[in-house]
């Protein structure tokens, strides 16, 4: 019989993406995505102020990415923005992979796209 935890261990506080170049991912989260820089003093990772919920950073890998096929392969990354529309039209101007445009979804209007790694995030109006 296992014993359950006393602790809610739901309540997620840290994500964390495994990035192959930090100074590019950093510039498609701060410069194309708008995310504020919390703290970079570390030379291997970065961490970006979400205001609330779970911190978000990226840092270098822990494994070789170049052997895996795809990362983050089945996790599904969301964001809220209070407007999509002009990160939709940054990253058609910058080149970004838009994998979906901005369409309504089950939080408001969403707008996904991939990061420099090939993470799939999703932007969402709706909280």
């Amino acid at each position: 019989m296992s014993k359950k935890l006393k602790e809610n261990p739901t309540s997620l506080d840290f994500v964390s993406l495994q990035v192959r170049d930090i100074s590019l991912s950093k510039k498609f989260y701060h410069d194309n995505l708008g995310f504020r820089v919390e703290d970079e003093t570390r030379p291997d990772a970065v961490v970006f102020s979400t205001g609330m919920g779970a911190i978000f950073a990226i840092r270098k890998p822990l494994v070789d990415l170049n052997q895996v096929s795809q990362v983050g392969f089945g996790i599904g990354l969301w964001f809220y923005l209070p407007d999509v529309k002009d990160i939709f039209e940054n990253a058609k101007e910058t080149g970004i992979r838009i994998i979906q445009p901005p369409t309504m979804g089950p939080f408001g209007e969403m707008l996904i796209l991939a990061d420099p790694d090939g993470y799939v995030i999703t932007l969402h109006t709706k909280q």
